[in-house]
């Protein structure tokens, strides 16, 4: 399967940010010399990706003008500034934007590094894992040892066909979620409309057996604090360094 458009979680405050998020939105902070944005941005278009729906909401001008200068694929906003919608009602508003057809769900401020030049990229990887007759969303997941910027505890439990559960200790094959889902539209049609966090279908689909995770290449990083701007800046130093 070719997944064609996105939405891009990227309008929180940023809080554990601040100070540097007093001045411009996190998903605009640079990491290696590049908005941690872009990387999300960039994979998708890499992946084939034509059409992206980014949501804005804390400096949401600034995000507004980087978006505009974006050239790798079709941005569209979709604009929380009266409103804050949590991850959920975020995604419900911004998937109103797009088509019915299946869509990658992508966080702002977590990327990864490393895949491998002439494999197939992990979106790419991601889109042709995730079967809608199986499953309700499809899940990039990343074993703990491979993350920098993680809080050291594990999300979910990877049986080997790749269905997860939550995590619970001295089960099998615990992952962490690196941020990035393939599903249809249509598993959140009966979704509140005001905010709501995701994590209620995630719960909804593993009741249905029907959470499914596929890992990751390379290495994945997450960075919520000034402080771990350096931590990320060195760990893609060292992983070039030895790639």
């Amino acid at each position: 399967m070719t997944i064609k458009q996105a939405m891009v979680l990227a309008a929180g405050l940023g809080t554990r940010m601040r100070p540097i998020t007093d001045i411009i939105p996190k998903p605009l902070v640079k990491i290696a010399g590049k908005a941690m944005i872009d990387y999300a941005l960039d994979a998708l278009a890499e992946a084939g990706v034509e059409r992206a729906v980014v949501n804005v909401h804390h400096h949401a001008d600034q995000m507004e003008a980087h978006l505009r200068s974006y050239r790798g694929l079709e941005i569209l906003i979709s604009d929380e500034r009266d409103a804050l919608m949590n991850n959920g009602g975020g995604l419900v508003k911004g998937l109103k934007l797009l088509s019915r057809d299946p869509v990658f769900v992508m966080n702002a401020d977590l990327f990864w590094i490393g895949e491998k030049p002439g494999r197939l990229t992990n979106l790419e990887k991601l889109a042709g894992f995730y079967n809608e007759q199986r499953m309700d969303m499809a899940m990039l997941c990343v074993e703990l040892e491979r993350t920098t910027g993680h809080n050291g505890k594990h999300d979910f439990n990877m049986a080997d066909d790749g269905r997860l559960t939550r995590y619970r200790d001295n089960q099998y094959n615990g992952v962490v979620y690196a941020g990035a889902i393939a599903m249809n539209p249509s598993f959140l049609d009966d979704a509140p409309d005001d905010a709501f966090n995701v994590n209620i279908y995630f719960d909804k689909a593993i009741e249905r057996g029907r959470l499914y995770g596929t890992m990751m290449d390379g290495h994945w990083l997450t960075v919520g604090t000034p402080e771990a701007i350096g931590e990320a800046e060195e760990a893609i130093r060292t992983f070039r360094a030895f790639a």
